[in-house]
């Protein structure tokens, strides 16, 4: 759009003006498609801002990783915790079925104590709180009374844990539905960028994508550096099994990769777990120096962290990049490098 310079007194005219311009421009850059026939974004323009969408949401994809690994190991612990829970009621039953026994035997021979029969019909809390309770009891019904309120104590705590656990995947869950939600606006956002490009701009970008696929996954040159350890060696080899595989968010292969998806699936292939997400993964081992970078070794990219690849030696990065590309090579200098982290 034309530039204006604003004169030193500028009327009320002229400033609504330029308000409306300046507001006309936001729309704009939000969604070209709603832009003023004659004021349509060329193609680079379109790139460049689908390219800062796609990045985005990769920000957010991390994010959704994230938020999915800990529902999971969430669910898991509620898992346990309620298996625990009904194993322990099954022992609490037999305990007080134990005690009954005990009482029928008492009335077969005599009748039953006062405080156990007292104890049957409530909770033992109260009398094992009380030191004339326990005197009236024998050796044996002290033993059982003190199990079955250590098994209620125990219960009871692994009750509430699960509580507290289930309200924490519930939050997780609305979190994973937001991030979700949130990746996929921005995708959508940059969809609705392209659509405003006419059918040959539309061919162009495709075209300059599949170059940069090919190109990037075939014609790289490597060096020699041979100086990955044995699994790092084996990681790389099986990324490089999976060059020219689709990026899709929230992936972890086989068939297609997030960034974070692409090394974590890579090194699980060598027999090393390494965590899900980029920000995880960048805390698994001594930050390293461009210098220091061994093929195999992660290499973390943007300040927070949510880009990831795999070393690939004379300047290379092996990565899975963005919506719309592939598993491939990329010069480490094309985006921010932060640190590398060996495994």
């Amino acid at each position: 759009m034309a530039s204006h310079r604003r004169p030193k007194q500028p009327s009320r005219t002229r400033v609504t003006v330029l308000t409306t311009a300046a507001a006309a421009a936001v729309v704009l850059s939000a969604n070209a498609a709603n832009a003023a026939p004659g004021e349509k974004p060329g193609k680079d323009e379109v790139k460049a801002k689908v390219d800062t969408l796609y990045e985005q949401a990769e920000q957010a994809t991390e994010k959704y990783n994230g938020a999915k690994e800990k529902q999971q190991k969430l669910q898991k612990e509620i898992s346990t915790i309620q298996d625990n829970v009904a194993r322990g009621q099954e022992e609490l039953n037999k305990l007080r079925d134990g005690l009954g026994s005990l009482a029928t035997a008492q009335y077969r021979s005599g009748g039953i104590d006062p405080s156990v029969q007292l104890f049957l019909s409530a909770d033992p809390d109260d009398y094992l709180d009380k030191a004339s309770t326990l005197d009236q009891l024998s050796g044996q019904q002290v033993e059982a009374l003190k199990k079955i309120q250590d098994k209620q104590r125990q219960l009871a705590q692994e009750r509430a844990e699960a509580t507290e656990k289930l309200k924490d995947l519930a939050a997780t869950r609305t979190e994973l539905g937001n991030k979700k939600k949130e990746v996929q606006g921005k995708l959508a956002e940059a969809q609705k960028l392209l659509n405003t490009l006419t059918a040959k701009e539309k061919a162009a970008l495709a075209a300059e994508q599949q170059r940069a696929n090919r190109s990037s996954s075939e014609r790289v040159d490597l060096g020699n550096d041979t100086s990955a350890s044995g699994r790092a060696a084996a990681a790389f080899s099986a990324a490089q099994s999976k060059i020219g595989t689709p990026y899709v968010y929230g992936a972890s292969g086989p068939s297609s990769f997030d960034c974070s998806g692409l090394t974590s699936w890579a090194y699980a292939q060598a027999g090393v777990s390494i965590p899900r997400t980029s920000e995880a993964q960048a805390g698994y081992g001594a930050h390293l120096s461009m210098s220091q970078l061994q093929v195999g070794d992660l290499v973390f990219f943007y300040g927070d962290l949510h880009h990831v690849g795999l070393y690939a030696g004379n300047g290379q990065v092996l990565h899975a990049p963005h919506t719309g590309a592939v598993v491939r090579y990329e010069s480490i200098n094309n985006m921010p490098f932060q640190f590398g982290v060996r495994v």
